[in-house]
C-alpha cells in the first residue's frame, strides 16, 4: 500500500462529500486507501460516508474525541507507505498525490510535506508554509507586525514570508489541512501528541520530525482548496483559550526550560488580554446598537413631544412627566425588541431589515396602546412622527459606522447573482434543475461548454473563453460540475480569477449541494434543497415569538379553554414550559429519533408536524418533518397547534 489518506469529520457533510470527491479522483492511478474518522457528528454524515462512498473505511466514534486521537485511530491501523492528513474542507487535484509522492521519493530525507493551498476566493493561504513559533515570532505574529512587514524574515517568519510561493523550500512546520509524512517517520518520532485537542499539534509533530534530523517540505507544484482558513473565529473566547493554551504545550515540552519559563508568562498574558479583548469585543457587538437605537428613538420622542405640544398647546406647554419616564420608555423599548425580532442586530446588516422592524414595533405600539387607559393615550401623532424619526435616522447611523468603519461594522448589499454553469449539458441541466428547487434567488445567465463546440443557444461559449464570457456578462458568480470540469481545471481557473469579484462553487456529481466559500475566513456557503430553513436566524426568532405570543394567549384563555383538552395540568404546565424557553409548541416526534440526527435542533416538541394525520407509518411522519423544516413557516405551526389543540395536554 503506497498511501493511507486520513480525514477526520466533525459536522461538515456537505465539504467532506466535496473533498471525497476529489479525493477519489486522485486516487485512481495510486494504490491507496482512505480513511474517515468521525468525531460524533450528527449532521447525517455517516450516512452519507456509508451510501455514497463504500470504498471509504469509516471509523464512528460515540464521542468528539479531538483531531489528534482521532488521526491516531486511523495512522495505527493504516497499511500505506505514507500517511496523509487531510482536512474535510478541501479539494485536491487530480495529480495531487501523484506528485507529491513522486517528490518525497525522490527525496528520501524528507519527513514531512505540505503544498500551496489557496482559500475559496483562489486566495493564496499564508499557513501553507510556516516557521518555528519562538517567543520573538509569536510576538510579532500576536501584535501584528507580520502584517505591517509581509516579506521580512524577522517580523514575518511566522509564515515564512521571506520565501517565495512558487519554489520548493524546506521549512519548519506543516499545516495539518495537508500533512504528507511517511510511515516509517512516524514509527520513529510518534504520532500526534493527544494532549492537544484542536490546535498546535501539526506544530509539534513537524517540530519532531526535524528534531529526529529529517527535511519537512514545502512543495508548490500542486495546489488544493481549503475551505476554512486559520483565522475562523479568532474573535471567540473558545479559540484565544484553546490556541494558546496549545503553544503553551508545545513551549513545555519542545523549548528548553529557560524559554519556556518566558514563554509561558508571555502566553498566559496573551490568553487574558486576548480573552478580555474578545469579551469586551462581543459585548459591544452585541449592544452597541441596541444601546444607539434606543438613545436614538426615545430622543425621537423626547423632541416630538416637545415641538408637539408647543404646536398644539402653546409655546411653554409640556406634555405630563409620566409620558416621558413611563409611555417614551416602554414604547422605545417595544421598538427596540421589533427590531431585534427583525434581525435588525444580525451582522453584516440588512437595511431592510431595520424597515421592518421599525414598521413592526410601530403596528405593535399601536396596539398597546389601543389597550391603555384614556388617561395615558397622548397623541397618536408622537408615535407616528417617531416613527419617521427612526426611519430616517437609524440607517443613517448605519451607514456611518460602514463608510467609517467602525467596528469593522458592514451592510450586507446584496448584489444580484449573475451565475454561469460550467460542464457538460447532461451535468449542466441537472445542477440548473437543482438549483431551482432551492429557495436560493439566483439568475443563471447560461452555460459554458467543456467542448471546444457550442450547440445551443443557452451556452454562451466553451471553458477556454470563461474570462471574456464573465467580462461580456458580468457574472460574479461562477458554479463549476465537478464531474466534468475537474479539479485542477477548477483551482487553474480560481487561480486566474482571483483578483476579480467572482465567487466560486463546486457541484459534486450525483450530489444535492453546492458549496463555495467567498474568503479564508468562511465555512462555506451552500446552496442545497436541505436548507433546513427552521434554522435560519430568522425562522428561529420568528418560531420564539409565536411560541411566546402563543403561551400568553394559552394562559390568558385558560379559564376557557381547559375545557377542550384532556389532561388541564399538563396543558398549563406546557404553557409555562414553552413561555420560559425549555419546550416548543411544535418539535419532532419522538419516534423519528434517527431522522432527527440530520434535522435542525429544535427543543422538545409538545406536538409535531404529521400527528394531526393519526397515523404511525414512519415513512408519512418523516416526509411530514422534512416539508416542515425545508419550509417553515409561522402559519405551519399555528396550524399544527389547532389542528391538535386537544392533544396540548397530553
Amino acid at each position: 500500500m503506497k498511501l493511507s489518506i486520513v480525514i477526520v469529520n466533525y459536522n461538515v457533510k456537505y465539504i467532506l462529500e466535496q473533498c471525497l470527491h476529489s479525493v477519489f479522483a486522485a486516487i485512481q492511478n495510486i494504490e491507496a486507501e482512505v480513511f474517515v474518522v468521525d468525531n460524533n457528528s450528527v449532521d447525517g454524515s455517516c450516512t452519507m460516508i456509508t451510501e455514497k462512498f463504500p470504498w471509504v473505511h469509516l471509523i464512528e466514534n460515540k464521542e468528539n474525541v479531538g483531531f489528534s486521537k482521532a488521526n491516531n485511530q486511523a495512522i495505527r491501523i493504516s497499511k500505506g507507505e505514507y500517511i496523509l492528513l487531510l482536512n474535510p474542507d478541501t479539494v485536491v487535484e487530480e495529480d495531487t498525490f501523484t506528485k507529491t509522492i513522486a517528490f518525497m521519493d525522490e527525496h528520501p530525507q524528507g519527513g514531512g510535506l505540505g503544498v500551496a493551498m489557496i482559500d475559496g476566493k483562489g486566495k493564496f493561504l499564508p499557513e501553507s508554509k510556516r516557521g518555528l513559533p519562538t517567543l520573538s515570532v509569536s510576538f510579532y505574529k500576536m501584535f501584528g507586525f507580520h502584517k505591517v512587514f509581509p516579506h521580512s524574515k524577522r517580523f514575518n517568519y511566522y509564515y515564512l514570508g521571506h520565501l517565495s510561493n512558487n519554489e520548493v523550500h524546506e521549512i519548519e512546520i506543516l499545516s495539518g489541512a495537508f500533512m504528507l509524512m511517511r510511515k516509517s517517520v512516524l514509527d520513529k518520532v510518534g504520532l500526534l501528541d493527544e494532549e492537544y485537542f484542536m490546535y498546535g499539534e501539526d506544530i509539534d509533530l513537524s517540530y519532531r520530525i526535524i528534531k529526529a534530523g529529517y527535511k519537512n517540505y514545502y512543495y508548490p507544484h500542486t495546489t488544493i482548496i481549503h475551505y476554512k482558513g486559520e483565522s475562523t473565529k479568532k474573535a471567540s473566547f473558545k479559540y484565544v483559550m484553546v490556541f494558546y493554551k496549545a503553544m503553551e504545550i508545545f513551549a513545555r515540552k519542545q523549548l528548553h526550560m529557560k524559554k519556556y519559563s518566558l514563554y509561558s508568562l508571555f502566553i498566559h498574558i496573551a490568553i487574558w488580554a486576548r480573552a478580555l479583548i474578545a469579551l469586551v469585543s462581543r459585548i459591544i457587538k452585541k449592544v452597541l446598537f441596541p444601546t444607539i437605537d434606543t438613545f436614538v428613538i426615545y430622543a425621537g420622542f423626547f423632541t416630538t413631544a416637545h415641538l408637539w405640544a408647543s404646536h398644539h398647546f402653546g409655546p411653554n406647554a409640556m406634555y405630563p412627566i409620566q409620558f416621558f419616564t413611563i409611555i417614551a420608555p416602554l414604547f422605545t423599548l417595544l421598538w427596540v425588541i421589533a427590531i431585534y425580532f427583525s434581525s435588525g442586530y444580525e451582522r453584516p446588516v440588512k437595511i431592510a431589515n431595520i424597515f421592518k422592524g421599525i414598521c413592526a414595533g410601530f403596528i405593535a405600539i399601536l396596539i398597546v396602546y389601543a389597550l391603555f387607559p384614556e388617561s395615558l393615550r397622548y397623541s397618536r401623532a408622537l408615535i407616528f412622527f417617531t416613527c419617521i424619526w427612526g426611519i430616517l435616522l437609524l440607517p443613517i447611523i448605519r451607514v456611518i459606522f460602514h463608510v467609517l468603519k467602525i467596528s469593522n461594522f458592514r451592510i450586507l448589499i446584496q448584489k444580484n447573482k449573475q451565475i454561469v454553469l460550467v460542464g457538460d449539458e447532461q451535468e449542466n441541466t441537472r445542477v440548473y434543475n437543482f438549483l431551482k428547487q432551492t429557495n436560493i434567488q439566483v439568475q443563471i445567465v447560461g452555460f459554458v461548454s467543456i467542448e471546444n463546440k457550442v450547440h445551443d443557444t443557452q451556452y454562451l461559449g466553451t471553458l477556454n473563453q470563461l474570462q471574456e464570457i464573465v467580462n461580456i456578462y458580468g457574472i460574479n458568480e461562477i458554479i463549476f460540475c465537478m464531474r466534468d470540469v475537474g479539479a485542477s481545471n477548477i483551482i487553474k481557473h480560481m487561480l486566474e480569477f482571483s483578483d476579480l469579484q467572482v465567487d466560486f462553487k463546486i457541484a459534486p456529481p450525483e450530489s444535492f449541494s453546492v458549496i463555495g466559500s467567498n474568503s479564508s475566513n468562511s465555512t462555506g456557503e451552500l446552496y442545497t434543497i436541505e436548507l433546513n430553513s427552521v434554522a435560519k436566524g430568522l425562522n428561529k426568532k420568528k418560531k420564539r415569538m409565536f411560541d411566546i405570543v402563543t403561551s400568553l394567549m394559552l394562559i390568558l384563555g385558560s379559564i376557557f379553554l381547559c375545557w377542550f383538552v384532556k389532561h388541564k395540568q399538563k396543558f398549563i404546565k406546557h404553557c409555562f414550559e414553552v413561555l420560559l424557553g425549555s419546550k416548543t409548541w411544535v418539535g419532532y416526534a419522538p419516534q423519528l429519533q434517527e431522522l432527527q440526527k440530520s434535522l435542525p435542533k429544535l427543543k422538545p416538541g409538545i406536538v409535531y408536524p404529521g400527528m394531526q394525520l393519526h397515523t404511525n407509518n414512519i415513512q408519512i411522519l418523516e416526509q411530514a418533518h422534512i416539508v416542515y423544516v425545508k419550509d417553515y413557516k409561522m402559519r405551519n405551526d399555528a396550524l399544527i397547534v389547532i389542528a391538535c389543540f386537544n392533544q396540548l395536554g397530553n
